[in-house]
């Protein structure tokens, strides 16, 4: 009997009955790092599952790969290039994690140098770019500002005017510096943004617009061909994939707006799960436990869907930010070796934020016919100085959530009965800073390559974006290019002749 054959066939247990029958589960499947305490206890995993997944992760090479991805050799098969996000952090092979160090000191120099005046008077950054150029930034400025930074910072990536130009009419043209974060650098919407943003300059009558440009890019030599000066492009490598970046330059609106020290307190944090994902044994590993609960959820519970619900107002944009990490990296159906996948890829990403979901989508999750497994995240110390009923309020609606999922509650009114045993885990952080949201997130990276991992896919790859910009691409160069009736129909309408 194969691994799979085990997992898929091992006797299903009750939330409660795993309770029951283990007065030390809550200990044994909870676990803490970098300030974060991880509780996987109301998931179906037992030690039977346990022992099942361990021997699929030696089978699939999951700790060979581990050591592969961490010190710098090629994982990305289809690209033929290492992932060398945490050689960004200090882990990987000693020549790309030197000169990550050496891109990073150029880069703090040139924060010291804006904060010091050398770009004039700057009060306003427009950070421009798309991805993951965008999103991890944005989470980051979202999740650690706290108000009263020297910077108004605004990150664009929709090419949808209705993005930019309330930006455009609220800063000021000779106090803003433009920052465009393209890996590329030939992203077409970032750049049509950028043509937006210099022409208001212009029209504004900054006389050189191009002075208070910040280039972030793996292609420094397109950075120059555009016309940026070399003293203001700041490099990274391109074994650094774009949803894998805000580690690397793709992180300076952030060192810059919120200070150097916390983007170096975030590395830090990163570094601290990187070193627990390369050293932990797989029954201690956090992202590989959690990635055990994925795989269990999805194959053999058939679970479509994943849903992470942040009782935290800073942290609202989480769910945007792994929605692009987990299903770009593993939304795949052909493995690494170029087999068709026969079984579930990733499953669908989505959230919100509570308590506002409770009265929105908590239905579906408490009586729908779905199951779905649910990741709540909390912070202990409160982001605000209101009233500690606030915080305790939230924290409680939390936890009160996650028991209702597990415990439902029997009704003779069938409306009123809720069938309980649905999982969830809570991610519970002392803090929200730099070094917690930094191990935050590399545990959701590294959870994502162990899910691929065990599925025996490539997470690096992402040719599944390319041909819907190819389809636009040509409806809009127009001529021969003719599209099914139904696109050619829409497209007349929108643009009639």
């Amino acid at each position: 009997m194969d691994h799979w054959t085990a997992i898929e066939n091992h006797p299903a247990s009750t939330l409660k009955a795993l309770f029951d029958a283990d007065t030390n589960r809550v200990t044994q499947w909870s676990f803490e790092q970098s300030g974060i305490y991880f509780d996987f206890s109301k998931t179906h995993m037992d030690g039977t599952l346990l022992d099942s997944f361990q021997k699929l992760a030696a089978d699939q090479g999951l700790s060979e790969q581990i050591e592969a991805l961490t010190c710098g050799a090629m994982v990305n098969i289809s690209e033929g290039r290492a992932a060398e996000h945490t050689a960004e952090r200090g882990i990987g092979a000693e020549t790309s994690v030197e000169n990550a160090r050496l891109l990073k000191r150029r880069m703090q120099g040139l924060v010291e140098a804006i904060d010091a005046g050398a770009l004039g008077n700057i009060e306003h950054i427009i950070h421009l770019g798309i991805g993951g150029s965008a999103l991890g930034p944005k989470l980051l400025l979202e999740a650690l500002k706290i108000g009263d930074e020297k910077y108004e910072t605004a990150v664009i990536s929709n090419i949808d005017g209705c993005a930019l130009e309330p930006v455009l009419e609220r800063f000021d043209a000779h106090k803003t510096l433009l920052v465009i974060a393209s890996k590329s650098f030939t992203t077409a919407e970032t750049f049509l943004n950028a043509g937006s943003v210099t022409d208001w300059m212009m029209e504004q009558g900054v006389s050189d617009p191009f002075g208070k440009i910040i280039a972030l890019t793996a292609m420094p030599e397109k950075a120059v061909e555009w016309g940026i000066d070399e003293s203001r492009i700041l490099p990274f490598s391109e074994t650094v994939g774009g949803r894998y970046s805000l580690w690397s330059s793709i992180g300076f609106s952030v060192a810059l707006t919120l200070g150097f020290e916390v983007f170096e307190d975030m590395l830090a944090g990163a570094a601290e799960m990187d070193a627990h994902f390369k050293q932990a044994p797989f029954e201690q590993n956090i992202p590989v436990i959690a990635a055990f609960c994925d795989q269990y959820y999805c194959q053999v519970r058939k679970c479509e869907t994943r849903a992470v619900f942040a009782y935290d107002e800073r942290l609202k944009l989480l769910p945007d930010y792994l929605q692009q990490l987990e299903m770009e990296s593993n939304g795949k159906s052909v493995m690494a070796d170029g087999k068709t996948l026969d079984r579930h890829s990733s499953p669908i990403t989505w959230g919100g934020v509570g308590t506002d979901a409770q009265h929105a989508v908590f239905q579906l999750l408490h009586q729908g016919t779905h199951l779905v497994p649910v990741e709540f995240l909390a912070v202990i110390e409160p982001g605000h100085s209101l009233a500690a009923e606030h915080h305790q309020g939230l924290l409680l609606n939390c936890f009160g959530q996650g028991a209702a999922l597990m415990a439902g509650k029997s009704s003779d009114d069938s409306n009123r009965n809720y069938p309980g045993d649905r999982p969830s885990t809570t991610v519970l952080l002392n803090d929200l800073d730099g070094r917690t949201l930094g191990a935050l997130i590399a545990f959701y990276e590294h959870r994502t390559f162990a899910n691929a991992v065990l599925l025996g896919i490539n997470p690096f790859d992402q040719f599944g974006v390319e041909l819907g910009k190819e389809m636009a691409n040509a409806l809009l160069a127009g001529g021969g290019n003719q599209m099914d009736s139904s696109t050619e129909t829409l497209k007349n309408r929108a643009f009639p002749a």
